[in-house]
């Protein structure tokens, strides 16, 4: 008996040890799953931050946005905030996490004892050359703060003629791609309704609606065929464009081209003359300004004229003889250039020229915008009419088509 009991009392310590055992085994695996828990998240979020990192020193910044950060910057300088302070208050409200990584490594830049200018040197993609010029001639000057300010207005200037312009593109560009989408539909599933129909007449079909049959019937054996053409298209078009002389043909062609080409020049000849007056009147040298404006310009022949300029005033010309032998300029330029140089106020003309092609450029796009709608609803039907005519020419030739009818 008392072994019995003895066993029994055995197996019950056997049993109350293993489950202690398994109870403090399960206790320190939730005390390892819980401390490796955050680890995880730790190591998951230091991959991100490296990858928004990584990604800022690429980063283009909007033009919209650097303009918002210009004028904040300006505003606060002009408040009395050191330099590194305002970037740090800057950095704290931003929402962008590629331009906030950006302020940051420029605000300790600048706090190990460089210069502003040296610092948004490391981000070119994020600050464009006029900026880094402008920021350069600040801080020689001692006014970084005015000239600041007179880069906000320059790149809000630029941010509501590009908004303009793109609103004005918008609608027809939707009404085209809509119009592509339709007629697509229609040769590919309504068509060949109709081509069934037809094919039990036994005669021949009208001209422009066997052409459309054909043109169906190719679309849906060779689709991928049609969509390969206009995608190596494309991308050969684009590879040429970024070649010198593609760039060239580019260039000139928009310039030339019948409906927006005088937008595309006013909006060129507007942008130099603003960026010379803006270079110019904070300070910065005049061939560095050529420089600037030629880089800004993205076209071709401002980037010609800007070569040709520099020569020039090397040997001791003046800009106005340039831009007289230089077709790319209107006659009103050339003047005004000339009588700024003869009063010592080149700038100033620069600036009232530019204010006068904005004028233009916003007459141009109203003007766009009130022509482009009925030319647009014109231009669908007689698309899509034309595709209706020529599937019902049939029908109503149908005495002819069905034989017997005179």
């Amino acid at each position: 008996m008392w072994l019995r009991g003895l066993s029994g009392s055995l197996s019950l310590n056997h049993m109350a040890f293993i489950t202690s055992a398994s109870s403090s085994k399960a206790s320190k695996l939730r005390q390892g799953s819980a401390s490796t828990r955050p680890s995880f998240f730790a190591a998951q979020n230091l991959a991100k931050q490296k990858a928004v990192e990584k990604k800022a020193k690429t980063y283009k910044l909007p033009l919209e946005e650097l303009a918002i950060f210009t004028q904040q910057i300006a505003s606060l300088l002009n408040a009395g905030l050191p330099l590194v302070q305002t970037l740090e208050a800057l950095q704290e409200q931003t929402e962008d996490p590629y331009f906030k990584v950006i302020i940051r490594d420029v605000r300790l830049d600048i706090s190990s004892g460089n210069s502003f200018s040296s610092a948004v040197k490391k981000f070119p993609k994020a600050f464009p050359t006029l900026f880094i010029s402008m920021v350069e001639a600040g801080e020689a000057s001692g006014g970084l703060a005015e000239i600041l300010a007179k880069v906000a207005s320059y790149f809000e200037s630029s941010v509501k003629l590009t908004k303009k312009v793109k609103s004005a593109m918008t609608y027809p560009i939707a009404v085209i791609g809509l119009a592509v989408v339709l007629v697509n539909v229609l040769l590919i599933f309504v068509i060949p309704v109709f081509a069934a129909m037809f094919a039990d007449f036994g005669k021949a079909l009208p001209a422009p609606t066997q052409m459309l049959i054909d043109l169906s019937n190719f679309l849906k054996s060779y689709w991928w065929l049609v969509g390969l053409i206009v995608f190596g298209t494309y991308k050969g078009i684009e590879k040429f464009t970024q070649t010198p002389r593609g760039r060239r043909v580019k260039d000139e062609a928009l310039v030339k081209a019948p409906i927006f080409g005088p937008l595309i020049h006013k909006i060129s000849l507007s942008r130099f003359c603003r960026t010379y007056a803006t270079l110019v009147r904070s300070g910065v040298p005049i061939l560095r300004t050529l420089e600037i404006v030629s880089s800004a310009s993205g076209r071709v022949q401002i980037e010609d004229a800007c070569v040709e300029i520099s020569k020039h005033i090397s040997q001791g010309g003046q800009v106005s003889e340039v831009l007289a032998a230089n077709p790319f300029f209107p006659p009103m330029i050339k003047h005004m250039v000339k009588a700024g140089e003869s009063t010592g106020n080149v700038d100033g003309m620069m600036s009232k020229v530019a204010d006068f092609y904005d004028t233009e450029c916003d007459a141009i796009v109203a003007a766009l915008t009130s022509l482009i709608e009925p030319l647009l609803i014109v231009f669908l039907g007689v698309v899509v009419g034309g595709i209706v005519m020529a599937m019902f020419l049939p029908i109503f030739q149908m005495g002819a088509v069905v034989g017997g009818v005179q």
